[in-house]
């Protein structure tokens, strides 16, 4: 089983939420975009703008923790941007 850390991005508030789960992606997408109480719930246009997989769940819990503690827009933004590989 691999886990995923996660970034969703939403137009409507602007903002980005780091997640992990150990669900397939397209299922935890589908969780977030539902009618539901959280940051998260209610608003139905989150992305799905990057992932991480891991083999353990330690180290995914860790790495959402990390991307978390930067508290940086920039810094979240870079990592997405560095992701993306032009063919």
């Amino acid at each position: 089983m691999l886990f995923n850390v996660y970034i969703l991005y939403s137009k409507n508030l602007d903002k980005f939420y780091v997640g992990y789960t150990g669900d397939s992606l397209d299922e935890r997408l589908r969780k977030h975009n539902s009618q539901h109480k959280g940051f998260t719930g209610g608003l139905g246009d989150w992305i799905i703008r990057y992932t991480e997989s891991f083999e353990l769940k330690t180290d995914s819990i860790k790495r959402e923790r990390q991307i978390k503690n930067w508290k940086s827009r920039k810094l979240i933004e870079k990592l997405i941007a560095d992701s993306v590989h032009p063919d």
